[in-house]
């Protein structure tokens, strides 16, 4: 009888302690699941904003002569380079990753656009060429101060520093310095940049689908 009784207890037993094994294997896998870290992705922001002008060459056919300027940039820190140099490196950007604005006129990008990011003993260089409404084709070449940019650039994209610095026009159109050049309706105009650059990265949001 007694051997009974402690047959009975001891499937019990086993009955109660089977589910609760589950649950707790569950638990420590939710956990485990819930606890992994994603590798953090950045957003890297460039902005330009100055004045437009002088005209360098060309009969500035826009007007933006004298006119308030901005560009912004938008790329991720992931991106790799299509082409590179040992100083100099080149991003395809996708569309919509830059806007520009130029007086009472602004336009976001509907096409891939180019990044290229050249470190030089003077300077370093950053050119945008993007494509606007109308055939209108920009590029936006930026003198920076030397060393402003570390060879991880030449990878992936990233932040300058000192940041914001102070962003002085070309005299020429050939010469060194911050300009703009456009063409539209098959002429082309140069016009000198002045003002400011800055730059930031701030990290991607990281939902629950992104670490599956």
């Amino acid at each position: 009888m007694i051997s009974r009784l402690v047959q009975t207890f001891a499937l019990i037993l086993a009955m109660l302690l089977v589910p609760c094994s589950f649950m707790w294997a569950q638990s420590t896998e939710v956990v485990t699941l819930d606890s992994r870290v994603a590798p953090a992705t950045h957003t890297l922001t460039i902005t330009l904003k100055g004045t437009l002008g002088p005209i360098l060459s060309g009969s500035d056919p826009l007007g933006l002569n004298g006119q308030s300027g901005k560009v912004t940039v938008m790329a991720s820190e992931s991106l790799k380079p299509t082409k590179h140099t040992s100083t100099s490196a080149t991003y395809t950007l996708p569309a919509g990753a830059i806007t520009v604005t130029a007086g009472t006129n602004q336009f976001t990008t509907m096409s891939p656009s180019k990044m290229i990011i050249s470190l030089k003993s003077k300077a370093d260089t950053l050119v945008l060429v993007a494509a606007g409404p109308d055939g209108l084709m920009v590029t936006d070449t930026t003198f920076l101060k030397a060393g402003s940019w570390t060879n991880t650039v030449l990878k992936h994209p990233t932040v300058f520093k000192p940041s914001p610095q102070k962003l002085t026009s070309a005299k020429s159109a050939g010469g060194p310095g911050c300009k703009v050049k456009y063409t539209i309706f098959g002429t082309t105009t140069v016009l000198g940049f002045s003002g400011t650059g800055s730059s930031s990265a701030t990290a991607d949001p990281v939902f629950p689908d992104d670490m599956n």
